[in-house]
């Protein structure tokens, strides 16, 4: 077992909730859920986390997490032994995307924040796992407890961030990327251009998850995390 603490850093629009199965599976581990509700830049979310984090950590982020994580990567990459990066991408938002989060914009302002939720509940979910009341309540729930304000700040942060990808060579500690093959927000592509960028890093493709694997596919994804850290 690591004795190194580990830093999970959270995608945006979700909570610890998104890490629960891991946070059960590791009582005795330091663990530390980085805060990703106080900042609109991923610059801010990452020099807060440097801030509050250990001198030296292993590094589990997830999503707009990995965004953060790439940051966290140029500032310190001393201070990092290990990084897994599950269900993100390096490359900044294209036209396309940048419209699409202009709109989840203009339906919070116009006061329909809960319609945010099920809109993206088809890119978070394979078709199969829609109708899984269990999954469904957990996104809703992670989603009404981050509230609408934190949303358009993490929104914020995610428009304005640069493109990680010609950084990420310089990435030089074991790297694991976690990727549900079913994800309608990051594609095959995008892991591995990540994958054939950073040294040594190894891809792990979960079959039938989408977005997020850690709660839909935790009997693998918690092995797999697990092995990683402690190899």
């Amino acid at each position: 077992m690591s004795s190194l603490p580990i830093v999970l850093i959270t995608g945006q629009l979700l909570t610890d909730a998104v890490w629960q199965p891991l946070l059960d599976a590791w009582p005795d581990r330091d663990v530390i859920v980085a805060d990703n509700r106080r900042d609109d830049t991923i610059a801010g979310f990452a020099q807060r986390l440097l801030d509050t984090a250990p001198p030296r950590f292993m590094l589990v982020a997830h999503a707009m997490g990995g965004f953060v994580a790439f940051e966290v990567m140029r500032r310190a990459p001393e201070r990092i032994a290990k990084l897994a990066l599950i269900s993100t991408l390096a490359s900044a938002d294209g036209p396309a995307q940048t419209a699409r989060r202009q709109g989840y914009i203009d339906l919070v302002q116009s006061g329909r924040f809960d319609q945010v939720v099920e809109e993206r509940i088809p890119m978070l979910f394979p078709e199969a796992r829609r109708g899984d009341e269990r999954l469904l309540a957990i996104a809703r729930k992670m989603a009404a407890d981050t509230g609408a304000d934190t949303f358009l700040a993490q929104q914020r942060a995610i428009m304005a961030r640069i493109d990680s990808r010609p950084h990420l060579h310089a990435i030089a500690v074991p790297t694991l990327l976690i990727w549900g093959e079913q994800d309608g927000i990051t594609s095959r592509a995008h892991q591995e251009e990540i994958e054939e960028a950073i040294p040594g890093a190894r891809l792990e493709v979960i079959a039938g998850a989408g977005h997020l694997p850690t709660i839909e596919a935790a009997g693998v994804v918690v092995p797999l995390l697990t092995d990683f850290i402690d190899q």
